[in-house]
C-alpha cells in the first residue's frame, strides 16, 4: 500500500534564479542606456528630428531621407524603447516563470513593463509640445522612476523572501532617507539647470526662463548637502558596525564627487555636450548608488520552511 501524495505544481520551461536576476540587471543596463541615448537626442539638436507623434511625419511612422541625420537620430531612440520594453516584457514572463514563485516581485515587474510605455507618451508629449523644458524635465524624471522600479526588483531577486529586518538603528535609517529624499530633489533641481541652458534639443525651443546662473547655484547646493549627507552616513554606519552599509555609503559618496566634478568643468567649459551627456549618465549612478545604500539599512530573513502535517492517525490509506 501507498498513500497519495499531493505534486507541487510545476511549468514546462521553469526559470533559474540566476537567468531572473540577469535579466532584471539587463533590464535596469537598458533603461539607464535610454537616458544616455535620449540625451544624445536632445545633444545633437535632433529633439524634432521627428516633428511630431507617435508618427515620425504626418504621412510616415519612420523616418525618411529627406529628414536627415536628426530624423535618423530621433526615430533611433523611439526604437530603442520597443528594445527596452521587450527585455522588461522578458523578465515579467521570467518572474512567472520563476519556481518557487515570488508573487512579491510580480508588482514590481508590472510596473518596470507598464512604466516604459507611460514614460514614452511622456516623450510624446515633449514633441507635440515643441520641447517645452518643463515636459522635457518630467521626460527625464519619468526614466528616474523606472530606474527605481527596475532597481528594488533586482534587489528583491537577490533577497530572499522573508520580511525585512532593520539593522541599522532608526536615528540612521532616518539619515538615509534624507539623503535619498535630498537626492531627489537634487535631480529634479538638475532638470531645472538643463531647461535653462543652451541644449534645447532644437534650435527653436523656448527655455524656462530661470537664470542660469542662480539655478546652476541652488542645484550645486544641493549637492554639497547631499554629499555631507552621505559622508555623514559613512562615519555613523561604520560606528555602529553597519560595514555592507557603509560599503555602500562609501561608493555613494564616490559616485557624488565623480559627478560633482564632471558638474564644475561643464560649467566652467560652456557645457560641451559630451560632458552633458557624461553627468546624464552619472545622474542615473547617482540614484542607483542612493538606493543601494537606502537598500543596505534593511534585510531579509529566509522564511523557515513550514514542517508537513503529521498523517491523521484515522486516516485511511489507499491501495496501490
Amino acid at each position: 500500500m501507498r498513500r497519495i501524495c499531493a505534486v507541487t505544481p510545476s511549468v514546462r520551461f521553469p526559470v533559474s534564479t540566476a537567468l531572473l536576476r540577469r535579466l532584471a540587471l539587463a533590464s535596469i543596463i537598458a533603461n539607464v542606456g535610454i537616458v544616455v541615448t535620449g540625451g544624445a537626442v536632445r545633444l545633437t539638436e535632433s529633439g524634432l528630428g521627428c516633428p511630431t507623434w507617435p508618427r515620425c511625419t504626418d504621412e510616415s511612422y519612420v523616418a525618411t531621407a529627406e529628414m536627415g541625420i536628426n530624423g535618423a537620430i530621433e526615430f533611433g531612440n523611439r526604437l530603442l524603447t520597443f528594445a527596452v520594453g521587450v527585455i522588461a516584457l522578458a523578465v515579467l514572463v521570467a518572474v512567472l516563470l520563476h519556481r518557487p514563485r515570488r508573487r512579491e516581485l510580480v508588482p514590481l515587474a508590472v510596473a518596470v513593463l507598464f512604466g516604459i510605455p507611460a514614460q514614452a507618451i511622456v516623450g510624446g508629449i515633449t514633441v507635440l509640445t515643441d520641447l517645452n523644458p518643463w515636459v522635457v524635465g518630467l521626460h527625464f524624471l519619468a526614466s528616474m522612476l523606472v530606474i527605481a522600479a527596475a532597481y528594488a526588483l533586482w534587489r528583491r531577486i537577490n533577497d530572499p523572501a522573508g520580511p525585512a529586518v532593520a539593522v541599522v538603528p532608526a536615528p540612521l535609517r532616518t539619515l538615509a532617507v534624507l539623503t535619498t529624499v535630498v537626492s531627489a530633489a537634487v535631480l529634479v533641481v538638475g532638470t531645472w539647470v538643463t531647461g535653462s541652458g543652451p541644449h534645447a534639443g532644437d534650435h527653436g525651443a523656448a527655455r524656462n526662463g530661470l537664470d542660469p546662473e542662480t539655478i546652476a547655484q541652488v542645484h550645486a547646493d544641493g549637492v554639497f548637502l547631499l554629499i555631507g549627507l552621505s559622508v555623514a552616513l559613512v562615519f555613523a554606519f561604520r560606528a555602529v558596525g553597519a560595514d555592507r552599509a557603509a560599503r555602500a555609503a562609501v561608493v555613494l559618496v564616490a559616485v557624488e564627487l565623480g559627478q560633482g566634478v564632471i558638474g564644475f568643468v561643464q560649467y566652467f567649459t560652456n557645457l560641451p555636450a559630451l560632458l552633458v551627456g557624461a553627468h546624464m549618465l552619472g545622474s542615473c549612478l547617482v540614484l542607483l548608488a542612493t538606493l543601494s545604500v537606502q537598500w543596505s539599512t534593511r534585510a531579509r530573513r529566509p522564511v523557515a520552511p513550514t514542517p508537513d502535517p503529521a498523517p491523521a492517525e484515522d486516516a485511511v490509506p489507499v491501495a496501490a
